[in-house]
């Protein structure tokens, strides 16, 4: 059976259903932050899991399905840190530090996403393009800097006229190319972005950036 042809299997039912989706998904992200979308075959997925390769069709229909899932998660992981953050409860300078504190520190503990958001992108993002669930969730995002924005302007710290939306491209993009960009970063200029020092020393920097950007002129 080609990868892309789904084949009917009994439902398990429960948690034991849960489980099996979760270990699906995980076993699949890696495989896909691997090899990439074509690349990735479904019998290794299976192989990686307690599960068979009919167990995955039937969950997901398709190895394109399931691709779209792990990016949607992907995607989710990081909105959820971002919503257990109390950034209510801090100055606006201190609570948009640690926003960005913590995009740095997702994007670094999680090179697969940042493979996985590459892979999308060498696809034209098709597969994300109809996704509400990432959609929604990455509105959220600007809606929690448009306001963080506007408290930092009522608080005098930040200056007016900034758009969320770039702000969040700033953010991104730093947190991201360090990332994306390490193995021909190293090959080039022989510094591992990696090590411990490094690591810190441009985590600093990305939230300095970012700070003195939102400073009233």
């Amino acid at each position: 059976m080609a990868d892309g042809m789904a084949m009917p299997k009994p439902a398990p039912r429960g948690r034991d259903a849960e489980a099996t989706r979760a270990a699906i998904i995980a076993a699949a992200r890696a495989e896909f932050a691997a090899k990439g979308l074509s690349g990735a075959r479904v019998d290794d997925i299976a192989a990686r899991t307690r599960t068979t390769k009919p167990a995955i069709y039937y969950h997901f229909g398709s190895k394109e399905d399931l691709y779209r899932v792990v990016l949607e998660e992907a995607y989710a992981g990081m909105r959820e840190v971002e919503r257990g953050l109390d950034l209510d409860s801090l100055p606006a300078t201190e609570a948009m530090r640690r926003l960005v504190e913590v995009s740095f520190d997702y994007h670094a503990a999680h090179p697969d996403w940042v493979r996985l958001v590459s892979i999308e992108n060498i696809h034209d993002a098709v597969h994300l393009a109809g996704s509400a669930s990432v959609a929604d969730r990455n509105a959220n995002v600007i809606g929690v800097l448009g306001a963080l924005l506007a408290r930092g302007e009522r608080e005098g710290v930040f200056r007016p006229g900034i758009d969320p939306l770039e702000l969040h491209l700033m953010i991104s993009s730093l947190c991201f190319y360090r990332v994306s960009n390490r193995h021909t970063w190293g090959a080039i200029f022989g510094r591992d972005l990696q090590a411990a020092e490094h690591v810190a020393s441009q985590r600093r920097m990305v939230v300095e950036a970012v700070l003195r950007y939102l400073r009233p002129d």
